[in-house]
């Protein structure tokens, strides 16, 4: 994820009257787990991973073509605006993934379109080709999930960024139409610090029931 009309003026779109509609998502803690009388410091590693909550389903903030798992902490709301939709390329913002929550500055942002017979490298492709300040751009076939899947690697500079930074978005097609994931951040530091959310979310995408 020129640029869409988020990252060079996200904060006043949302001044100027974008609607951020649905409930923060609220993640369970988990337990730690009791090993048994006598187990090992290997078998007693401590508590388990917390997991992320779903989201893209029927009831969660965001309805989707797809689901995935948010990082604990993070919050997401769908996104709407008084002043039309919010486009890059042959997609449309659907949903904002916040980080604050969880520390980080930065969102992962969920874009979705009908590109009816698009494949996920031509999405992506039209996706980046909106961003007239990328550059070192990298393409690759990978999954998403268990889902065909292209990802996308760039690097971002721009008058309202303090230097090149890096981003990367995965897409994938689906009966409902194309979805692109896309993560930012404020930084290289603060974008790498977000890369497990990202992962997370590629590593357990699945269509929607």
């Amino acid at each position: 994820m020129g640029r869409y009309g988020m990252r060079r003026g996200v904060t006043t779109a949302v001044a100027a009257g974008m609607v951020l509609t649905g409930c923060a998502s609220k993640t369970p803690e988990a337990a730690p787990s009791a090993g048994p009388a006598g187990a090992t410091a290997a078998t007693q590693a401590g508590p388990e991973p917390v997991k992320g909550v779903a989201l893209g389903g029927r009831g969660t903030p965001c309805p989707l073509p797809v689901t995935f798992e948010t990082a604990p902490r993070w919050t997401a709301e769908a996104v709407t605006s008084e002043f039309g939709t919010l486009d890059q390329g042959p997609v449309t913002l659907a949903c904002e993934i916040d980080a604050k929550p969880a520390g980080n500055i930065g969102f992962i942002r969920v874009w979705t379109g009908d590109a009816a017979g698009a494949t996920p490298r031509e999405v992506l492709e039209g996706f980046v080709g909106a961003e007239k300040d990328a550059t070192k751009i990298r393409y690759r076939e990978t999954k998403a999930g268990a889902l065909p899947a292209t990802e996308v690697t760039l690097t971002v500079s721009g008058e309202f960024t303090d230097g090149p930074k890096p981003e990367r978005a995965f897409a994938v097609a689906t009966p409902r139409g194309a979805v692109v994931v896309h993560l930012g951040g404020l930084d290289a530091e603060e974008h790498g610090a977000m890369l497990p959310a990202y992962e997370l979310a590629k590593r357990t995408a699945a269509l929607t029931d």
